[in-house]
């Protein structure tokens, strides 16, 4: 067995699982089409172009490929750049147990590398030019893909899924030899069975742990422990607890299509140093941008596992930026009073924080 893998039964079936992949186009607008790596002229007879990159979206756990933020992410990706978006849907295979779940992903991921596969031999088109994005389940999913074909141009691991993978060796979770680069954004990171979806370890070339990587700002406090016995109550417990947390990864993905500069990273050992302002400011190679723009980074192959802390506003679009003030007192040694600080924006905003009194 696998070090932390007590996985009992196999996968489904194909068949069962009913996997589809549908494509979004800038000449498909809102709608898709159905293109399949068995019936391959549906991708010849569709709007894929092989002159343009290719990101596959793949969702986690209970989730769905044919509404939602899979769908939103294809949509807004087609507005950011011309490419070809193609939504994954496993739902079949995501919607049992969760442990089915973890044994369906398999072959969900040989099925992702089945239709890479097809594109290289249908257009000689290189995975150069792919690019993977998972949620919880799904990224693990993508990283299945990318074991099975080399040179994938970059995975993103949006919060990765934790139970049953946490601590397990690289051939069964997603890592950085899954594809050229791979970035992750943890967001409901904790040790189980603290309630926590999404894995703690680094598993990419950046990591990035927004808030620390476990409580979200607007999402409602976790519950630190669970008394279920029983597993499955305990994932089900985890969903509806840590759901908008875990779920916060890929709504700072969508928002960092839009506002790169507003989600900044900075190298750190820890949340707690970087709490304490010892990692600020941006080291003179830069900080990386999380998300979509994360691999513009010059330094992202320094070396794997690169941590970047940063924090987040608890309403979208997310964004933050962090600031050094210095004061500088003068007058009688003793003074009363407060001290407020008041940004001001170009377009009239402002806002007052205080910071002493």
């Amino acid at each position: 067995g696998v070090p932390g893998r007590l996985l009992t039964g196999l996968p489904d079936s194909p068949e069962h699982m009913n996997l589809s992949f549908s494509l979004y186009t800038r000449e498909t607008g809102n709608n898709s089409q159905v293109i399949s790596a068995i019936n391959s002229s549906t991708i010849q007879n569709s709007h894929f172009s092989s002159c343009r990159r290719t990101s596959f979206i793949i969702h986690g756990f209970g989730s769905t490929g044919k509404t939602g933020w899979v769908v939103e992410m294809c949509l807004l990706l087609l507005e950011a750049e011309n490419m070809n978006c193609i939504a994954v849907d496993w739902k079949e295979g995501a919607k049992g147990t969760y442990v089915s779940a973890v044994n369906n992903i398999r072959v969900i991921g040989a099925e992702v590398a089945y239709f890479i596969k097809t594109l290289q031999n249908l257009f000689r088109y290189s995975p150069r030019e792919i690019h993977l994005i998972g949620h919880s389940l799904g990224a693990h999913t993508a990283g299945e893909a990318g074991r099975r074909i080399q040179g994938i141009r970059r995975i993103t691991g949006l919060d990765p899924a934790g139970p049953y993978f946490e601590g397990t060796p690289p051939e069964v979770r997603l890592d950085p030899s899954d594809a050229n680069f791979v970035d992750v954004i943890h967001s409901n990171a904790a040790h189980f069975p603290a309630i926590g979806l999404g894995m703690y370890n680094a598993t990419g070339h950046l990591d990035f742990y927004p808030n620390g990587g476990t409580v979200m700002p607007g999402c409602s406090d976790l519950i630190p422990e669970m008394k279920q016995n029983d597993f499955e109550a305990l994932i089900a417990d985890a969903t509806v607890f840590g759901g908008c947390h875990h779920s916060r990864s890929h709504e700072y993905y969508f928002e960092s299509i839009l506002y790169p500069t507003g989600f900044i990273g900075y190298p750190c050992e820890s949340y707690k140093s970087y709490e304490a302002v010892k990692c600020f400011p941006c080291p003179q190679q830069g900080c990386p941008m999380m998300g979509h723009y994360a691999d513009r980074f010059p330094d992202k192959f320094k070396r794997v596992n690169q941590k970047y802390f940063l924090n987040t506003a608890a309403d979208p679009p997310f964004t933050s930026w962090r600031q050094k003030v210095f004061i500088k007192l003068s007058g009688v040694k003793k003074m009363r009073g407060d001290i407020n600080l008041i940004f001001h924006d170009t377009e009239g905003n402002k806002k007052e924080y205080e910071i002493a009194r």
